[in-house]
């Protein structure tokens, strides 16, 4: 364990300890993510390629047998929350609570035996920037619980169960990535990720040994309002997927998609989704490809490309992301896209390392010249997935 990360863990312990009265019986991590390439495919059946943050979700935890579950977030301003898990439920929870709590019932309801915790957290992942703050917090409360109740489950299976909290417990109905990434990436890695079978391929990417720097751009626009504009989205590729007769657009060869785009007809929306999703998947495989064959710097064009078809197809961008794009590459980038579900949050920014200081010179102005909030930047780093830290 690095020193900060031994520094991190003793703050979070001690702060249990002041909340409780008593030592946590252990303190675990799980990361934020972004996204290299593979946007809007994980609920289709499609391909991603995520890699873990240095920023997490950090827990101390300990066991209860007395049915009991208390929350508490450095995060949030509010007293430990108490709840009961025999009477955890879907929907009765809109509260930032949800989240752990969800992990509780969905382990519960797949037959583990819970009896409870007392639960400290405290989050470096920026909240609604798209880098998955959510499933951080989800993941770190079941990798927890896995571990002090000795359930033996393995990340993937983990990851499932985090899906499951936030579909059915919290109501929101994203797809298997997030959880995944931050349950399995591993540090100098990139996360090539099949979510139908939940294979996975470990792809090393380490840009600085190739004088490369990925950056984040956190555009600080909230996409707060962004949950019914996805489940519409993903309700239009459950459409799609329905009227041209496939399991889910997964199954569109991407050789054959002019012929499915034509069988769609007049439905102009349900075209344009499909069109993403089949082009994004091909875009993920050639990633693959790119990055194996060590040419890394080809994959730039590439993410141009998913950002102009999650732009004018998937329509998910917004006025600030696209600014972002459109300037760094400008600026001399290798090549720019918005990561994550989209309506704000970060874009990513692939450049030579000589050429950051540049790059992230001209995105800052041109933010200002157009008054918007003045972005955050920095240098994302492929990092480990979910761990015990004491």
């Amino acid at each position: 364990m690095s020193e900060s990360s031994a520094a991190v863990a003793g703050s979070v312990a001690e702060r249990f300890e002041q909340l409780y009265g008593f030592a946590p019986e252990g303190v675990w991590a799980a990361p934020g993510r972004v996204n290299l390439i593979g946007e809007h495919t994980d609920y289709n059946d499609g391909f991603v390629m995520p890699f873990a943050l240095p920023h997490t979700a950090v827990a101390a935890v300990s066991r209860r047998d007395d049915g009991v579950l208390r929350l508490h977030s450095a995060d949030v301003s509010a007293p430990v929350a108490e709840l009961t898990v025999d009477a955890l439920a879907p929907g009765a929870d809109k509260r930032w609570t949800a989240y752990p709590a969800g992990v509780v019932w969905a382990l519960r309801e797949a037959g583990h035996t819970v009896t409870g915790a007392d639960i400290h957290l405290a989050s470096s992942v920026p909240a609604g920037a798209g880098l998955s703050s959510s499933a951080a917090l989800e993941v770190v409360v079941a990798l927890a619980l896995n571990d002090l109740y000795g359930l033996g489950l393995r990340g993937w299976q983990l990851a499932r169960l985090c899906q499951r909290a936030e579909n059915v417990y919290v109501g929101a109905p994203v797809g298997i990535m997030d959880q995944t990434a931050s349950a399995c990436c591993e540090s100098g890695h990139a996360l090539f990720l099949d979510t139908r079978d939940l294979s996975q391929r470990q792809i090393p990417f380490d840009l600085a040994a190739e004088g490369m720097r990925l950056l984040v751009v956190d555009t600080r626009v909230k996409h707060s309002h962004s949950e019914g504009e996805y489940g519409r989205r993903r309700e239009g590729c459950e459409k799609g997927a329905a009227l041209l007769g496939v399991d889910a657009l997964r199954d569109v060869p991407y050789d054959g998609l002019d012929a499915a785009l034509a069988r769609l007809g007049d439905e102009d929306e349900v075209r344009r989704l499909v069109r993403h999703v089949v082009t994004e998947d091909q875009r993920v495989e050639r990633v693959v490809s790119l990055l194996e064959a060590g040419d890394t710097r080809a994959i730039g064009p590439l993410l141009v490309e998913g950002h102009t078809s999650l732009r004018d197809d998937f329509r998910v961008s917004c006025p600030e992301l696209d600014l972002v794009v459109d300037t760094a590459v400008a600026a001399g980038a290798l090549g720019a896209r918005m990561t994550g579900g989209g309506f704000g949050g970060s874009a990513i920014v692939l450049a030579e390392e000589t050429d950051v200081p540049a790059v992230t010179k001209a995105v800052e102005e041109a933010f200002t010249a157009a008054g918007h909030k003045s972005p955050r930047v920095f240098e994302a780093v492929p990092a480990a997935g979910a761990r015990r830290l004491r």
